[in-house]
């Protein structure tokens, strides 16, 4: 199919004029100028182990969901789904778990289950199989965006791994993502893990963090810079575990954004988004400020009644 001259038109004049609908922001300009969640699009995730990437994207579902009334499907299959609810819960109250009336987490768990489903991860999926019971999800119960968590969980598809070999099958899995978010109108988040090269990437001696391990980059990702090429947008968590005064500290580099005119743009490097975990893990702020409590101020949130297909076992 040939693009339309009149529809080329009317997108250059909306360019033009400034009249392309944004993505959606969480009111908070530290946050907002950088990253936007934007429907369709296919993101990629990435950062060294065990920093607390996982942790940092659930927080951020979290404020979407609260802020714009969005709904996730999360599949995680290196957290138990009880140990992503305690989180979203945690994150929501303030409060750590033991701190929340029983009354309290009966209704505050009523809203994350309307708000986020959580897959039990009680068989070997692959990423072909997962999209599939994804979309029987989505006609069910219409949620905005998908958290998979990690890539390198999935097993490989044996048919495709064989008919194009290792290098060629994540291109083409990672141009069937991007189908999915387009055709689904889903945002997908897709964590994943860094190469093992990428640990001994250390800043250097002249750096405020000498000898410490570097935030990943497109290129430090498993199976290499082909993720980066494939995504909309790429974020980069990372946490130096090892630093005295910033261990609590989670940065996230914005890598990639392919379209800027909706909002959003890469971070400008050695300043990144700051996150500072508040007392307990429960909750974080950035430049002095709650996010929770900052974007609940003017939230839509609410609980809703949808009608789900019974022979989905919620």
């Amino acid at each position: 199919m040939i693009a339309k001259k009149q529809d080329l038109k009317k997108m250059l004049l909306d360019v033009k004029y400034n009249r392309i609908e944004q993505g959606l922001a969480l009111g908070i300009d530290e946050i907002d100028e950088w990253i936007r969640f934007k429907k369709g699009n296919f993101n990629i995730c990435v950062g060294h182990a065990n920093t607390g990437k996982t942790t940092v994207i659930i927080f951020l579902m979290l404020a979407y969901a609260l802020k714009h009334d969005l709904r996730w499907l999360i599949f995680s299959s290196e957290n138990s789904d009880y140990s992503v609810a305690r989180k979203l819960l945690e994150f929501k109250t303030g409060l750590p778990i033991q701190k929340i009336p029983d009354e309290e987490i009966e209704k505050e768990l009523s809203w994350i289950h309307d708000h986020f489903k959580i897959m039990t991860v009680d068989k070997i999926y692959n990423a072909r199989t997962l999209m599939a019971e994804a979309k029987a999800i989505k006609n069910a119960w219409n949620y905005d965006g998908i958290l998979i968590d990690p890539y390198n969980s999935l097993a490989k598809d044996p048919t495709l791994l064989r008919s194009v070999g290792g290098h060629e099958y994540d291109y083409q899995i990672a141009s069937e993502m991007r189908l999915f978010c387009k055709e689904e109108n889903v945002s997908m988040w897709l964590n994943t893990h860094a190469v093992t090269e990428a640990m001994r990437k250390t800043h250097d001696k002249d750096h405020v963090m000498a000898g410490l391990p570097r935030p990943c980059g497109m290129a430090d990702i498993e199976g290499g810079g082909k993720w980066g090429n494939r995504a909309d947008d790429v974020i980069s968590t990372h946490r130096y575990t090892a630093s005295a005064d910033k261990w609590m500290v989670s940065d996230i580099h914005v890598k990639k954004v392919k379209e800027t005119e909706t909002g959003g743009r890469p971070t400008v490097e050695d300043a990144p988004i700051s996150l500072r975990m508040s007392q307990g893990n429960c909750g974080y702020t950035i430049a002095g400020i709650d996010i929770i409590s900052e974007v609940l101020k003017t939230s839509r949130v609410k609980v809703s009644d949808y009608a789900v297909d019974p022979e989905l076992a919620f």
